[in-house]
Parts: C-alpha cells; structure tokens; sequence
C-alpha cells in the first residue's frame, strides 16, 4: 500500500473506544474530508436502518471533532477530551433521548437554554439527539431555528431510523448522510467482538437473520433466540412426536412462541431460513443444519409446503389474528 493511501484509511479510521468502527466507508469519507478542509455542517441527519451504528458513529465523531491529535476521524482516545467523550463524561456532550418514545417540547427547551451558553471547554460543543423521528411536532417546530441558525461553536447530530418519517422541516435544515446495512462478513465481525463466547456459526446465523443490522444480531443473541428455534425444530422434526399423545408439547410450545411477542416475526424469519437451507445446499445451509439440525424426510414440495405456511402465518399476525392460535396451525404445519 502506497504511503498516501495508508493515511487516508488512517483518517477515515472511525474508532468507538479504542476499538475500530466497522463499515459505512462512504460516511467515514465525506467526514474525513469535512474534517481535513475544517468545513463541518452545522448540523447532520444521520439516517439508516435500526441497529446498523448511526448512535455509534455519532460518538466517534463526537470525539474526532475535539481530539487533541486532529487526525481526521481517528480519535487517539488518549487525550482528556477523547477520555471524557468515551466515557460520556465531557460537558460539552449533550445528548438528547426519547422519553417514554417521543422526544418532547421540554427536552427541546432545556437543550436549546444550554446552548446559549458557550462550549465550557472543548473548542466544539456536540448534541446527539437520538432518533428524531419520535419528535413531536411542536418539539420540531422548537427546534427549527437553531438547527438553521445553531450557535457557534456547536455542532448538531440527528439520527433516525430511515424506515420511518421525518419532518421536512427537520431533514431540510440538516446534511443527511445515509447509512446502510452492514455486509455479512462485518455483521458476524462484530458479534464476534462483542460476545466472545459465541462461536462463528452462531454469529453467521444470527448476521444472516438480521440482515446487515449488528445491533439486531446482538439483541436476538441476547434474547437466546437461536437457542429457542433450536427447541422448536427438535420438536417438530422428532418422528415420535406425530402421535395424538404428544398434542399437549404442541400446544405448549405454540403457547411459548407466541409469549415472544415482537420477536415472534424473528422466530418466524429464523425457522425460514432453516427450511431454506435444508431445501438449497450450500455454505449457508451447512452452517444452520450444523446448529439447528435438518429434516432429511421432506422432498422439494415439502419443503415448498413449509415455507408457504410459514408464509401464511407472518400475514395472520399482520392481520392480528391471535398468535396463540397461528403458532399452533404453523406447528402442526410443519411438523406433518
């Protein structure tokens, strides 16, 4: 690698504690070169899929913004202010979270009060005001003329899930930067880092369920969900378990399923994937039969037969049919 092109992945080098940000390179260079040529927005949207590190980014920028070292987005993590900022212990961090799932007019109020003060020692003072999509209109409105106008020396960031809407008041006084789902290999990467005691298969499991979204991986892998379809594959794929004697564990693990509530769609999408790789072979497919097991009795229509129902029960529970009754037609479904 040629000098120059080693410095420039050393700038765009995002860190969060010390440890390197994996993915949205085309984030992690418009913001060195904002950085190098001292010309920041006065206010960014950082807009995205749930989970995928927009919060993160946010906090690493935070950090490169006021690092002593000044080396693009590579925050030494060393200096007093990159302590602070790591730590959420710098005054001149202010961060700003829904409650109870909006963020309200009073919450806008006290930020905006704060800042009419300046920075108390950092050269740039940042806001982070998470998920702005729960703002509530009058907060918004609030807000307007200091995002359009905001003091000197403050720097605002918005994050917000970009499957939801946002204001155009909001977004049209912000530079919106996109970010998008990690690749597989980066979302395995990361909850391999983050939980050293799970083993690369179950990592590659749980990227491939969350679809580029490594805060979702790590949550369902919080949640023992991999562990919890594992269960439910063990009964339905048990040939002694089709008699009428056994209706009772059917009935008690559609009971437990549906006891997931929100991550009942998770379950369905993991038990998906299952049936798919049983169906197709491939890398992928050793990986899931290796951790959950596989049904090797099923022909192609079979297979067909299972995902279809699994199909037809995701439109029962968008259609609020009662999930009780819907995990038992499934598990029958797929167990016959």
């Amino acid at each position: 690698m040629m000098t120059g092109e080693k410095e420039d992945r050393e700038l765009s080098e995002l860190l969060i504690g010390g440890k390197p940000f994996l993915g949205h390179k085309q984030a992690r260079n418009l913001l060195t070169r904002s950085l190098a040529s001292h010309r920041l927005a006065h206010a960014y949207l950082f807009q995205g899929p749930e989970g995928v590190g927009k919060q993160l980014f946010a906090r690493g920028l935070t950090a490169a913004v006021n690092c002593a070292a000044g080396k693009g987005l590579a925050a030494c993590g060393l200096c007093a202010g990159c302590r602070k900022f790591f730590s959420a212990g710098h005054p001149d961090f202010l961060l700003v979270s829904p409650e109870k799932g909006a963020i309200k007019i009073n919450q806008v109020r006290e930020l905006i009060k704060k800042l009419s003060y300046a920075p108390y020692e950092a050269r740039m003072r940042v806001v982070l005001i998470e998920d702005v999509h729960t703002m509530r209109r009058e907060a918004a409105n609030s807000l307007l003329k200091t995002l359009e106008e905001p003091p000197e020396d403050n720097l605002l960031i918005l994050t917000a899930d970009s499957s939801r809407s946002i204001l155009p008041t909001i977004s049209s006084r912000c530079q919106t930067i996109p970010f998008y789902p990690l690749t597989l290999e980066e979302t395995v990467e990361i909850v391999l880092r983050e939980n050293r005691g799970v083993g690369r298969e179950t990592a590659m499991l749980l990227a491939r369920l969350a679809e580029g979204s490594p805060g979702r991986a790590l949550l369902l892998h919080k949640k023992d969900l991999v562990s919890f379809g594992t269960r439910v594959v063990d009964l339905i794929s048990d040939p002694g378990k089709g008699g009428g004697q056994h209706v009772g564990l059917f009935l008690q693990m559609a009971e437990a399923m549906a006891g997931l509530k929100e991550d009942l769609g998770c379950l369905f999408g993991l038990l998906r994937l299952w049936i798919r790789d049983g169906l197709f072979s491939d890398s992928c497919q050793e990986v899931t039969t290796s951790i959950m097991g596989t049904r090797k009795d099923w022909n192609s229509e079979q297979y067909f037969a299972k995902l279809q129902a699994i199909d037809r029960a995701e439109k029962e529970l968008n259609r609020n049919c009662n999930r009780t009754l819907v995990c038992e037609v499934l598990l029958f479904q797929l167990q016959a």
